[in-house]
């Protein structure tokens, strides 16, 4: 159960971060408003960052059920804990949008296109193609998950030249900010085809939460997209563990 519960954490804390960089940029009378893109991808990727500090060493912060299918289609996970992690992750992604809806409660009715609301809470496609959008959620997920493998694998190389072992410095202290880091740069320069959902719960749980929070002036939920951001990350995130395992080795 502790595993599960720092899962959730760990997935609320990162929704509340990254959509809530994103509600500040694009809702009217923020602070943050028009901030644009370079702010947003940031706000992710210390999300991820902070995220994975809080619950790493819990659970190992995966935070998102590309990464938990893709570390398992490797061996680097136990398949039984799957389905727990994607519960675990999909109710903290949904649990992390509420809170992003009540923390800018003022601001939704202030705000009058609908198309901004929805955009705090799930990604859309910047030129709306199936195949195209797909290929892309697929590139940008194996990248994720070929960046986080090869982080996670310095951890085991790393010793002073008394042979003392600092790997545990590195895992717990270096590599959950690097992991933070790869999400920005993801985000950078794979994020402009369809705003890099990367991560199915990110998504689809404050997709739902969206279709059933009372916001003023929203619109629909945009579910005929809605299956891309779930299903070509979960696909990227298997090629991208079985990539980096035939091409580079644990």
């Amino acid at each position: 159960m502790e595993l599960y519960i720092a899962e959730f954490v760990g997935t609320m804390i990162l929704v509340l971060l990254g959509d809530g960089v994103v509600a500040g940029v694009l809702l009217r009378r923020s602070k943050a408003e028009n901030a644009g893109w370079i702010v947003i991808t940031f706000g992710w990727g210390m999300a991820v960052a902070i995220a994975v500090y809080t619950v790493g060493r819990i659970s190992g912060a995966h935070i998102n059920p590309a990464v938990t299918l893709g570390l398992a289609s490797v061996g680097a996970h136990d398949w039984a804990l799957v389905p727990g992690y994607w519960i675990a992750q999909m109710l903290g992604a949904f649990t992390g949008a509420v809170l992003v809806f009540l923390h800018y409660l003022p601001h939704w009715r202030e705000t009058e296109d609908p198309d901004l609301k929805l955009a705090v809470f799930s990604t859309g496609p910047a030129i709306r193609n199936p195949v195209t959008n797909f290929v892309a959620e697929v590139i940008g997920t194996a990248m994720l998950l070929f960046g986080v493998l090869g982080i996670s694998a310095n951890a085991t190389e790393i010793e002073t030249a008394a042979d003392v072992d600092l790997s545990v410095v590195f895992a717990t202290g270096i590599a959950p900010l690097l992991v933070g880091l790869l999400v920005l740069v993801i985000g950078l320069s794979l994020g402009g085809p369809t705003g890099y959902a990367i991560n199915p719960a990110r998504d689809l749980g404050p997709r739902i939460a969206h279709a059933i929070l009372p916001i003023p002036g929203k619109g629909g939920s945009d579910w005929g997209y809605s299956w891309i951001p779930v299903v070509a990350p979960l696909v990227g995130g298997v090629i991208g563990a079985v990539l980096f395992e035939l091409l580079i080795g644990s």
